[in-house]
């Protein structure tokens, strides 16, 4: 991005001053804004101070302050680094996805980062650390982050579906994705659509639940709904992806193996510009009516081999749920293989 920290000499046993240096003065006066009106809202809603010299950006508060701050000046320098402007409501955003909003309490750390450690990938959420335990759970992960495409297919209980969302939320936090969106075929099983009470939000809630459950493990509840409510996370079925074009986003297909052949080519012809695309799947789980292809399957053996194309596979040894779960699936395997 082109950004460099520096971080003078100490003067006393606190560091009390950041400095960043940002290359282009163009940007930086969008960084700025008018009257740098831009760096008064950052000073006055994250109690530090901000000093421009030249090119570079002067951060002065206490730690936890001028980490935030210069955490939320990078983000959108990166911002004006794409072409798109940075308005009130832009750094209004940035500042409550780099730290929790004062009358939000959260055990944890301040924002999703993504480090490699003793050979381990961990995920920090504001709740809870994620970390992957086993090696196909780590090789998924950093698949999901280098490709544009993945798919990772295997057995319930696995985190396929939980660490792809895991990954969307630390890419939207860090600015490489502008919205999350979050999709599930609506496939019946024993109740129509139709008959279930309510309108279409509260028909489709149940099959959409378990997106909703892993976005709730990795942020608060009232971000998740301001989120929601500024398009920057949908969760909608299938059917409701036909005609869009999915830019700047990151794309969670579930239970894919529920997917037809033609609402699988459909989806994923939605990439578009700067978008990441995940489609988890169990093939062993088809809820699809008796001699309908699954799309999953269909993917599979058409896009092996495609570039940027990954596929990521779970066995029972991959379950991190309860060990008993494991212990079914290996009881289902083995009469599959004996029949």
């Amino acid at each position: 991005m082109g950004i460099s920290a520096l971080t003078p000499p100490t003067r006393s046993e606190d560091i009390v001053e950041t400095v960043l240096e940002f290359p282009d003065n163009r940007l930086l006066i969008g960084l700025c804004g008018e009257y740098d009106r831009n760096l008064s809202q950052i000073e006055h809603q994250m109690g530090v101070h901000v000093l421009r010299r030249g090119n570079r950006l002067s951060v002065i508060g206490d730690k936890a302050a001028r980490e935030q701050a210069a955490a939320v000046l990078r983000s959108l320098y990166a911002r004006l680094e794409s072409g798109r402007g940075v308005e009130a409501g832009d750094i209004d955003g940035a500042m409550r996805m780099g730290r929790p909003m004062p009358d939000t309490k959260i055990e944890g750390t301040e924002q999703i980062e993504m480090f490699n450690g003793g050979g381990g990938i961990e995920l920090r959420t504001r709740k809870k650390p994620i970390e992957p335990r086993t090696e196909a759970q780590k090789e998924y992960v950093k698949n999901l982050f280098a490709n544009e495409m993945g798919f990772g297919i295997g057995p319930a209980g696995t985190g396929k579906t939980y660490l792809a969302v895991a990954v969307g939320v630390t890419m939207l936090i860090s600015g490489a994705v502008e919205k999350i969106i979050l999709s599930r075929p609506a496939v019946e099983a024993g109740e129509r659509l139709g008959f279930l009470p309510g309108d279409m939000k509260e028909k489709i809630d149940p099959y959409m639940q378990p997106l909703y459950d892993a976005l709730n493990d990795f942020l608060p509840a009232k971000q998740i709904q301001k989120l929601t409510e500024d398009k920057r996370i949908e969760i909608a079925p299938l059917a409701f992806m036909r005609g869009r074009t999915l830019s700047n986003a990151f794309v969670v297909l579930d239970e894919a193996q529920n997917a037809t052949t033609m609402q699988m080519k459909m989806f994923l012809t939605r990439l578009g510009e700067g978008s990441r695309m995940v489609i988890t799947g169990d093939r062993t789980q088809v809820d699809l009516p008796r001699g309908t292809a699954s799309g999953l399957a269909d993917a599979e053996r058409i896009l092996k081999g495609v570039k940027g194309v990954t596929f990521n596979y779970f066995t029972s040894k991959d379950v991190v749920r309860h060990p008993l779960v494991a212990r079914v699936i290996e009881a289902y395997e083995r009469d599959e293989a004996q029949g």
